[in-house]
């Protein structure tokens, strides 16, 4: 007897070792053939088109006409009762309509960058001319920064 749990290892002949190969390769081919043929009947037990596809009801045409003469028929009373549909009439679309332009406006929105107002004091050139006093103005950053997507959230 011995004081450990372990199972000791079968010594088997050299000439078995190349038979249990051919046993185990025979077991697989055996369940992906098995796998193969219950599937193949499962399918055939499905029955075909006609017991899956309802067979009584409208054609497609049928479906397709009636769509569209109840469409059309809607138009029609929305019109006799004065009330456009989408895309119709005088209305103003401009902040509801997707352009490039506010898509990146909304995405890529511009930094704050403040004009700076300076005062140039009368004075004199090099020549000797007098330049009377004016304002200019000028951004506080030499190029325009864009934030990235989601940068500004919460910031206005």
């Amino acid at each position: 007897m011995h004081a450990s749990n372990e199972e000791r290892p079968i010594m088997l002949p050299h000439w078995i070792k190349p038979m249990l190969r051919l046993v185990d390769g025979c077991r697989q081919a055996a369940i992906v053939l098995g796998t193969c043929l219950s599937l193949l009947t499962g399918c055939n037990a499905m029955g075909g088109k006609d017991s899956i596809l309802p067979q009584e009801g409208a054609s497609m045409k049928e479906i397709y006409d009636a769509h569209f003469t109840r469409a059309r028929q809607r138009h029609n009373s929305r019109e006799s009762m004065g009330i456009g549909g989408p895309g119709v009439g005088e209305g103003n679309l401009a902040g509801f309509t997707r352009e490039a332009a506010t898509e990146i406006e909304a995405l890529f929105p511009r930094l704050p960058n403040p004009p700076l107002v300076m005062y140039v004091f009368p004075h004199l050139t090099a020549q000797g001319q007098p330049v009377p006093g004016y304002a200019t103005s000028f951004p506080m950053y030499e190029k325009t920064e864009y934030a990235l997507p989601g940068e500004t959230e919460g910031r206005e």
